[in-house]
């Protein structure tokens, strides 16, 4: 008898040990499965139960969502049908296509960036005490870092030590499906807070462990830089709510509007499947580095 607990839990470990998923994504499968499971009460893989179940999430969630779901539906199948586990892909000519209504990403304006950066920094300077100057800079050293590469925030909690290169004044990221990609630093001011942290943090940080810490010298958390950016966004009075992920939106936005090529903006920010990187976002290693020091908004600051 077909056990869905079991293949799920068989499935979870799979992508862990030999797909080497990410925490994060493994953590989604985890939840969306079991939400399947729930719904079926542990049995059927059938076409009657995929469609049924679509049809739920249609009613139950937001298009995106819905998304979400089937797409971790159709991995599990697919893993189910490739070992032989069933018989066929309940999925055929079960009709999972609609259209997403479009969103459009939300951005900061520049005006507001700057504000954020400057009273990040003016922070540090009226810091009352050498504690709380030391957590001022690894909180302007973060902001920095996510306008300067216009990466994910668990892009940057995830960087380990020997991911920062501040001779070569490069950065490598790891993304979604461990893609990985280099970014040059070409703002000064930008690497000069990078040393300045890693210089005041120095005894804490080792070769191989996390490079940005909380008070405890574990991983800084996606969480604590959100709490860090709404009590920053509350002192100069912002009138949007400002998310870590409006920084990356931002980046693409303004480098955009620089004329910068669509395709060097999805070689930067690492967002192309690899099909798309191959065919459009070809881009050397110089000319990457030549747009972000002449295109860069974050430039156009002198602090």
């Amino acid at each position: 008898m077909f056990d869905l607990r079991y293949e799920i839990m068989e499935y979870l470990k799979y992508c862990e040990k030999q797909k080497k998923l990410s925490s994060h994504t493994l953590k989604a499968y985890k939840i969306d499965l079991r939400q399947y499971c729930e719904f079926k009460n542990g049995i059927g893989i059938e076409k009657g139960d995929i469609a049924e179940y679509v049809q739920h999430l249609h009613e139950c969630y937001k298009p995106k969502t819905v998304r979400r779901k089937i797409a971790a539906l159709k991995a599990f199948v697919r893993y189910l049908y490739y070992y032989d586990i069933i018989d066929y892909n309940p999925f055929d000519k079960v009709d999972t296509a609609f259209r997403e209504p479009l969103t459009l990403p939300r951005t900061i304006p520049e005006k507001t960036i700057k504000n954020l950066i400057v009273t990040s920094y003016d922070n540090i300077e009226n810091a009352k005490t050498e504690y709380q100057k030391q957590i001022e800079i690894r909180n302007t050293a973060i902001f920095e870092l996510l306008f300067a590469t216009g990466a994910r925030i668990s892009e940057i909690c995830s960087l380990k030590t020997y991911n920062i290169n501040l001779v070569t004044q490069t950065v490598r990221i790891f993304g979604k499906g461990s893609k990985e990609r280099i970014i040059q630093i070409e703002n000064e001011e930008v690497l000069a807070i990078l040393k300045l942290y890693k210089s005041t943090f120095g005894e804490y940080i080792q070769p191989d462990g996390f490079f940005f810490l909380n008070n405890r010298k574990q991983r800084f958390s996606e969480q604590s830089v959100r709490i860090v950016l709404l009590r920053l966004e509350k002192q100069i009075g912002s009138e949007i709510h400002i998310t870590p992920h409006m920084f990356r939106h931002s980046v693409a936005t303004m480098l955009l509007e620089e004329d910068v090529d669509i395709r060097y903006i999805q070689k930067i920010l690492g967002h192309s499947s690899i099909t798309t990187t191959q065919i459009y976002t070809h881009v050397t290693s110089s000319k990457q580095k030549e747009i972000l020091r002449t295109k860069h908004p974050r430039n156009k600051f002198h602090i």
